[in-house]
């Protein structure tokens, strides 16, 4: 019996889209590009999850990539893509329907930087969960099964009763070898809440 709920952020929560987040502060399609690949490579974002990268550091070793045009923006496009994440359609709704119709506990566990942790409390849609966990708080990063079970840890939880929700299969297998079910999102809320209803049979 599935009695409490662990959702990822980003492709889950909200849209996570580098070009579209560059695409506001940029001047062209080209400058976007460049940008998105830049300011959100992974060979930075992977360490920022981490928690092992400061953010100052990142935009230094930006900057020295771009040329001088894009500096600026790139910081610009840094320091505010947590205000371009539009939520999907529905997550918002379904959370609500969660909490109304079950009344059971809903957690975040993403991997994200410090910058997005310190400025949470700005996003809308986290303020429907119970508890958020970030990777770079914690120092561990999803699929580790170390993260999962310090989240269970902390909110007095039982892995068997807990279903995580995440767009990527290793996290969802990472989960499940720790014990929890897993789900993996598509981008359907609709979907999500009617597997929620007819396949968990969580009581009322």
């Amino acid at each position: 019996m599935i009695k409490n709920l662990v959702f990822d952020f980003g492709k889950v929560l909200v849209h996570f889209e580098p070009l579209y987040m560059a695409g506001r502060y940029a001047e062209s399609e080209e400058d976007a590009r460049i940008l998105a690949e830049v300011v959100f490579d992974r060979l930075y974002w992977d360490r920022l999850d981490a928690g092992t990268i400061e953010d100052g550091e990142v935009i230094s070793l930006v900057k020295e990539r771009l040329p001088a045009r894009l500096r600026q923006t790139a910081e610009s496009a840094y320091c505010n893509w947590i205000y371009n994440i539009p939520e999907i359609d529905g997550m918002a709704d379904l959370l609500r329907w969660i909490k109304s119709e079950y009344g059971i506990p809903v957690y975040l566990l993403s991997n994200i930087s410090k910058y997005f942790a310190h400025h949470s409390e700005e996003i809308p849609i986290l303020r429907l969960l119970d508890r958020c966990f970030f990777s770079s708080e914690i120092g561990l990063l999803k699929p580790s099964e170390n993260i999962y079970a310090h989240v269970c840890s902390e909110c007095g939880i039982d892995a068997k009763s807990t279903l995580f929700i995440d767009d990527s299969p290793k996290n969802i297998e990472g989960a499940r070898r720790f014990g929890m079910a897993g789900y993996l999102f598509d981008g359907d809320a609709e979907k999500l809440k009617k597997y929620i209803e007819a396949n968990l049979m969580i009581e009322k």
